[in-house]
């Protein structure tokens, strides 16, 4: 993994990933260039799949601090609903050692069950056999929107939100939440939190356009 290039969004300090060989997640190759992440006037922070030649790349951005416990919230600029059928945006905590499932506590938007099942995914360590996971769907026609869950000591609760309100005064705003308390809730350790774009399975976008999704902040509040 080469790391040669940073970024400042939401007062943190982010690695962008780039890797010329084939790798996880999809596998797929991932750029650092202006073209696939960029922080844009407003502050807002963009991720592109880009067609270089006859390679697809994707973009993933890795903080550069552990976090742990806590209110991890992404707030999107962008629609999700019609994501490509082959294309997955992930928010999430990951760890490089294996340890408890990586760490990983993931908020995806894809089609894993194919174009017809649900587009919205929580999930729990899917490197674990049995991981827990909530499925959803996110509707269309929405382009802000708040994501987030709230890591405990043996309980990690979601949430999916219209607007950028993490607690709407409405009810109708919350479109998907879950709590889980289970054994696969990780200890805190030496994840960080990430965001990516990226293609399932390395397969290009099924109708060969690039791709890009818009997060207008991050924020993380400890317990």
């Amino acid at each position: 993994m080469q790391y040669t290039r940073t970024i400042q969004f939401s007062g943190y300090t982010w690695r962008v990933k780039r890797h010329t060989t084939l790798a996880g997640p999809g596998p797929n190759y991932f750029s650092d260039s202006d073209c696939n992440v960029w922080v844009d006037a407003r502050g807002r922070l963009h991720l592109k799949i880009t067609r270089n030649g006859n390679r697809w790349e994707c973009a993933e951005v890795i903080c550069t601090r552990s976090l742990g416990y806590g209110t991890y919230r992404f707030y999107l600029d962008s629609e999700v609903h019609a994501l490509d059928p082959n294309v997955v945006l992930g928010l999430f905590t990951w760890s490089n050692t294996p340890a408890h499932g990586y760490r990983e506590i993931d908020i995806e938007f894809a089609r894993f069950q194919g174009p017809t099942g649900p587009n919205g995914y929580y999930t729990i360590r899917p490197f674990d056999p049995g991981h827990p996971q909530s499925a959803f769907q996110w509707p269309a026609n929405v382009r802000q929107s708040v994501h987030f869950f709230r890591w405990e000591s043996g309980r990690i609760y979601f949430r999916s939100v219209r607007g950028h309100r993490p607690e709407p005064s409405s009810p109708s705003a919350i479109v998907a939440e879950w709590t889980y308390t289970g054994s696969f809730v990780p200890p805190p350790g030496d994840e960080t939190p990430r965001m990516n774009l990226w293609l399932l399975g390395g397969q290009p976008p099924t109708d060969g356009r690039e791709v890009e999704v818009i997060i207008s902040r991050f924020e993380y509040v400890g317990l």
